[in-house]
């Protein structure tokens, strides 16, 4: 058994249910050996319950960070395929039986110290939308990109592929560091490289502002700036992805079912 996955087997796990329609998932949860943390509690959650969406995921990391998560979607918002009922998926994860993927996160850090992370991507775009952005990307302190003209960056994770750089760019990846360049004059639209490539975006003609998953915080950069970005070797376990993002669950919302 994977060591992350043990301590959902143990009596007394202390559990934090976040995202929308909660009471919808509090009876779920009677028969199982947990401690369920009320808001206000000043305890440690050793599980975090992401109850709802993509962004109850992303703001359960940002509020609860490398705590080990169980991504489950809401049935009001997102009907759910035969296989993946919630009381189905809730046996699976403390039993143990359930699978276990460990998200890194990706950072961003100005000249300023000024930082972002977010487990699916970060965002850099125009702040004035009558022009577009210039940048110049360097991998390993060695030009990869002389100079771009878009309306924006997008740098992602595997994980985060399937949102913004999969709409620019059609596809998405298992591993490595993504870009994509949103209406780039040059028609390259994107990269993807290893995940240990140490990355640095130049602005060579902004302004622009910068942006990580759902967060509300936004960064500001003006003209030469730079901003470097590296993929974190620490990474939160997360519980049910297969289950989170199952494709006939998703053919089930796209249609209006």
């Amino acid at each position: 058994m994977d060591q992350s996955a043990k301590l959902l087997t143990r009596p007394g796990l202390k559990v934090k249910l976040v995202g929308r329609n909660l009471d919808d998932l509090r009876p779920l949860l009677t028969p199982y050996p947990v401690k369920l943390l009320e808001p206000g509690d000043a305890e440690t959650p050793e599980l975090v319950i992401c109850h709802g969406g993509d962004g109850s995921l992303l703001g359960a990391e940002r509020d609860f960070p490398g705590i080990p998560k169980f991504a489950i979607r809401d049935r009001r918002n997102n009907p759910k395929c035969p296989q993946h009922d919630e009381q189905l998926l809730l046996q699976k994860l403390f039993s143990a039986k359930i699978d276990v993927h460990y998200l890194p996160k990706l950072t961003a850090t100005t000249e300023t110290d000024e930082c972002l992370d977010g487990i699916n991507d970060i965002v850099v775009s125009r702040e004035v939308h009558l022009g577009a952005i210039r940048t110049r990307i360097r991998e390993n302190g060695r030009i990869l990109r002389h100079q771009v003209i878009s309306d924006g960056v997008v740098f992602c994770t595997a994980f985060g592929s399937t949102g913004y750089f999969q709409s620019i760019t059609r596809g998405n990846f298992q591993r490595g560091v993504g870009i994509a360049f949103s209406n780039s004059m040059d028609g390259d639209s994107f990269t993807v490289l290893p995940e240990d490539a140490a990355l640095e975006l130049e602005l060579l003609r902004g302004p622009a502002c910068v942006v990580a998953d759902n967060n509300p915080r936004i960064l500001h950069l003006a003209d030469g700036a730079r901003l470097k970005l590296l993929l974190t070797r620490q990474a939160t376990p997360v519980f049910g992805l297969e289950a989170f993002r199952c494709q006939d669950c998703y053919l089930l919302r796209r249609n209006g079912v």
